[in-house]
């Protein structure tokens, strides 16, 4: 415990799952403050939309002066859930957290990075690979995401879609936002030779090499880039389990690595890749609909496998019930959820 947390203004905070405590500011989240102090609590999305944070309040009344917690239903709260990265402590609290070691030793920095190259992916799809300086390499664990730094203490979060082994270059996935400040910049004015404040890595997705379990991988949109980043660590690391990649767009012209993913299924022994279309054109031979259901028809029983999902919140969201639904485990469904959103200032991080 910091001695200069000791006034009267903090708030004790108790995990009981693991007994360890921390202190809370009266303007800052129970994720923010544990973050703060090295307990490296379960979050994602950090608005309050994904439920990657939730966890039980044992004793004690919490706030959302931020945002709602959104992704609380009622039957979570008739149990006393919380999301982490929303909640402010009224007074101390006890909690029932499960807390990851494996990031803890990973920092978090800000640096300087150049734009190297912009490719198009598709007509609203942008491929950005950023040079660190020199000597500066990226520590990560595929799956993890950045933010861009952005004038007015504004941030974008933005997942890498290169592996940690190719250190060379972070490649990101911009899609176009409208009124999105930063993307529609990505799109009209940006050039190579322009550089960018990185803070990162951030979240808790990333890819359990340990794991004996079979991979299923489920992304929608731009949410294959952190599933991008896995499978290659998984290839590079000599992983042989079967994976099986499901991918949600709207038509067939955004399924904008197609290419890559053949080079998958030649690298790796036992890979299997599934698109699934919303929006089928009528000569579309292949799945269409949520790509969830997709999933669920192939693998109704999902006790077995090791799960990863990332995309907008409405998948995760309506995905994650099902999942559980059909036998998957909290303990080995992970998951990332992010808004396409307008730039906006965080309201919880120190």
């Amino acid at each position: 415990m910091n001695p200069a947390e000791n006034h009267t203004n903090t708030r004790t905070v108790t995990n009981n799952a693991s007994g360890r405590t921390f202190q809370a500011r009266p303007d800052e989240t129970v994720l923010a403050a544990a973050l703060r102090q090295g307990i490296m609590l379960p979050y994602s999305c950090r608005n309050g939309t994904c439920a990657s944070c939730k966890c039980r309040l044992v004793s004690g009344r919490v706030e959302y002066p931020f945002n709602p917690p959104a992704a609380l239903e009622e039957d979570d709260l008739a149990e006393g859930a919380i999301l982490a990265c929303q909640a402010v402590a009224a007074g101390d609290l006890e909690i029932e957290a499960g807390e990851i070691e494996q990031v803890a030793d990973i920092p978090v920095r800000t640096l300087p990075t150049r734009v190297e190259q912009i490719d198009e992916l598709t007509p609203d799809v942008r491929r950005l690979r950023l040079k660190p300086p020199k000597g500066k390499r990226l520590q990560f664990l595929a799956g993890q995401y950045m933010d861009v730094l952005l004038p007015g203490g504004k941030r974008r979060a933005f997942s890498i879609a290169s592996s940690p082994s190719r250190d060379e270059f972070i490649e990101l996935h911009v899609r176009y936002v409208e009124g999105g400040g930063f993307t529609g910049h990505v799109f009209d004015g940006m050039q190579p030779g322009e550089i960018l404040r990185m803070e990162g890595p951030l979240g808790m997705f990333f890819v359990r090499l340990g794991s004996p379990r079979p991979i299923l991988m489920m992304g929608g949109g731009t949410g294959f880039a952190p599933l991008k980043a896995m499978i290659e660590d998984l290839i590079h690391a000599g992983d042989d389990r079967p994976i099986t990649l499901y991918w949600g767009v709207r038509t067939e012209k955004d399924l904008y690595a197609k290419g890559l993913i053949d080079e998958f299924a030649e690298q790796h022994p036992d890979f299997r890749f599934v698109p699934v279309l919303s929006e089928p054109d009528a000569d579309w031979s292949g799945r269409a609909g949520f790509v969830h259901n997709a999933l669920l028809e192939d693998y109704p029983d999902l006790s077995a496998f090791e799960i990863y999902m990332s995309g907008p919140p409405a998948m995760v969201h309506a995905a994650r019930k099902e999942f559980l639904a059909h036998g998957g485990s909290e303990d080995h469904l992970h998951y990332d959820s992010f808004d396409f959103a307008p730039d906006v200032p965080p309201a919880d991080m120190p």
